[in-house]
């Protein structure tokens, strides 16, 4: 069997921040083709390995190969059954178990898609499975995905929708010395920012999975000068939506929070939108990692690339070692058994009987 903690410190050793993935891609594509039976596609730096044994079902397994800027210098360390380093938890140790598979499962029940793909931490318009789509789509064609995104071994499913919205509040400018002859616009911002403090989030239980919704503040842009009265205050509000709400619904939702601070002159703009995904436990080979692996079942607060499958009909679910507190820390790191849990509850799904 492969050493899993040695092949994900491997990957760790090869740097590959966001639109720097080049050389990973290559590790992976050259350790792939020595797999009989796997078909292999490079579109850009993305990698896409079939088998085609006429299975009546596709199972896509998907994972990003990049990292976020960080210390690469500093490349894998292995404590004992531990791995640290940057990316070994988001998410270099699910790649580890996707290319371990590739490898000792030749036969599957299922025809399985290995997507290895670029560009996940950085603005969506980059990502590496919209690449894939617009130039080859009947790669990513198939039945169920699962993505090794870091969830410490349990099934995270579907994800929250997020969307962000700018208010501009307008005031009338004037001198700091004589505030009666002005309107405060950073002032006007004080019950906007009351009222999503005392927010009253939803906790909808959708497939039996228990989704928590938020409005939050996180950004507020102001001022003119120490002496002024100033004119103008911009708030970024992001808002983390349940799927059993549509983008329209959850924007209209936020309008209607806003609404009575809202006034003549003020701007509220949808700036962008990610749309949520439902659970997608009903389908046959998802639920067979649930039986299968007799696993923890939650649902993901967050956003991830299940919301790419779901959008085109895909059930989809995060399952991968590692986790997803440690991502993106200076203390990044992944555990032997994660990764042994992991490979062995979707070898058992791949080779189930169908």
């Amino acid at each position: 069997m492969t050493d899993l903690l040695a092949l994900t410190a491997e990957l760790v050793s090869v740097p590959s921040v966001s639109h720097e993935e080049a050389a990973i891609v290559a590790l992976i594509e050259a350790r792939l083709r020595a797999v009989p039976g796997l078909s292999i596609d490079r579109v850009g730096d993305n990698l896409v390995a079939r088998t085609d044994l006429g299975r009546p079902q596709r199972l896509i397994l998907a994972g990003h190969t990049d990292t976020v800027p960080g210390d690469t210098a500093a490349g894998a360390r292995i404590d004992g059954d531990t791995c640290s380093g940057l990316g070994s938890a988001d998410m270099k140790g699910g790649l580890a178990v996707m290319m371990a598979l590739a490898t000792s499962v030749p036969e599957p029940s299922v025809d399985v898609t290995w997507v290895f793909y670029a560009r996940e931490e950085v603005a969506s318009e980059f990502n590496g499975l919209g690449e894939i789509f617009s130039v080859a789509p009947h790669l990513l064609e198939g039945d169920a995905a699962i993505l090794g995104e870091p969830t410490g071994a349990a099934i995270e499913a579907g994800c929250q929708g997020t969307m962000r919205f700018r208010v501009s509040l307008s005031g009338v400018r004037s001198h700091s010395a004589r505030p009666w002859m002005g309107v405060n616009a950073i002032h006007r911002a004080g019950g906007l920012l009351s009222a999503v403090d005392a927010y009253e989030h939803r906790e909808p239980e959708i497939d039996g999975c228990t989704f928590r919704e938020a409005l939050q503040v996180v950004r507020i842009d102001g001022g003119v000068a120490g002496n002024v009265v100033p004119d103008r205050v911009d708030l970024t509000i992001n808002h983390r939506y349940a799927p059993d709400r549509s983008g329209d619904e959850a924007e209209a939702h936020v309008r209607d929070v806003l609404k009575p601070f809202i006034g003549e002159g003020d701007e509220v703009v949808l700036v962008d939108h990610a749309p949520a995904a439902a659970p997608g436990l009903g389908h046959a080979l998802l639920m067979g990692l649930v039986s299968e692996g007799g696993l923890d079942v939650r649902a993901k607060l967050g956003w991830t690339d299940v919301a790419f499958f779901a959008a085109r009909g895909m059930p989809a679910v995060n399952f991968g070692p590692g986790e997803s507190t440690l991502a993106h820390t200076a203390d990044e790191r992944i555990e032997r058994e994660a990764l042994v849990a992991c490979h062995d509850a979707l070898a058992r799904l791949l080779t189930a009987d169908s």
